[in-house]
């Protein structure tokens, strides 16, 4: 396989280390110009990966093109590009439409969304796409896994659980903080809960029912777990939550 790469940064990162690191017969892979800083310390690690001078030689060198810029400038890059037919491209962008990119890319043949995420680079990304379509699920099946929505529409709520991220850490970080209030070292107390989500998000990849039926597996009646979590709902967390999500629907589908 061969693609090519238009956009440098954390995500295209990710995917280019995923599908090259330790890898006996990796895919030749072309990257953009943009931030050639990334592009230049990607290509000295990996032989299979070569920085081409310009979008269009990107394009000119693999079938298969994945598009991973900021979604406000996708038009002007794109229609700055000549297709062929037989080119799938692979947007990485989220809130842009199918019917939008395939306007931008023609006469590329195949259209597909995505939302690769950051673990790709251990080759731990479950990436959700639509429409199915075999190119994109043997680059996804590769850096983890791939799964396709009953619709497009759907994608925007694969990525409004995505825009929880920083949210989380900030959470854990709290945490953290309160230890150090209480007079825990700094250090210390960031490890240690570092350590103990770690492990946690390792019980969610091993775990084969509901989340709710983890939850119960982490509380006792009466106990800690039980207290925390009451207090939280109490003080409506949850619904909180699902607002901030249903903003950040209402913002991808109003794009």
């Amino acid at each position: 396989m061969e693609y090519g790469f238009i956009g440098a940064g954390e995500i295209t990162a990710a995917i280019v280390e995923g599908l090259s690191k330790d890898i006996a017969d990796p895919p030749s892979i072309f990257l953009s110009p943009r931030s050639r800083s990334v592009g230049q310390e990607l290509s000295a690690r990996f032989p299979n990966v070569e920085v081409r001078d310009n979008n269009q030689a990107v394009v000119d060198s693999a079938t298969t093109v994945i598009l991973a810029v900021r979604a406000p400038i996708a038009r002007e890059v794109l229609q700055d590009l000549t297709f062929r037919p037989e080119h799938v491209l692979i947007s990485a962008l989220a809130g842009v439409p199918i019917d939008q990119l395939r306007d931008w890319a023609a006469p590329a043949g195949e259209v597909v969304r995505s939302i690769p995420l950051p673990p790709a680079a251990r080759r731990q990304s479950l990436t959700a796409m639509y429409p199915d379509n075999a190119e994109a699920r043997a680059l996804f099946d590769s850096i983890g896994g791939s799964i396709v929505p009953a619709a497009e529409k759907d994608l925007d709520i694969f990525s409004g659980a995505t825009a929880t991220f920083a949210a989380h850490l900030d959470y854990l970080g709290t945490i953290a903080a309160w230890m150090t209030d209480q007079g825990i070292e700094d250090t210390t107390a960031t490890t240690f809960t570092s350590h103990i989500f770690g492990q946690l998000g390792q019980s969610l990849l091993e775990q084969s029912g509901s989340l709710e039926t983890l939850t119960g597996k982490h509380m006792t009646p009466g106990g800690l777990n039980e207290h925390f979590l009451t207090d939280l709902r109490t003080n409506g967390v949850p619904d909180t939550v699902r607002q901030a999500l249903d903003a950040i629907l209402t913002r991808l589908r109003d794009k």
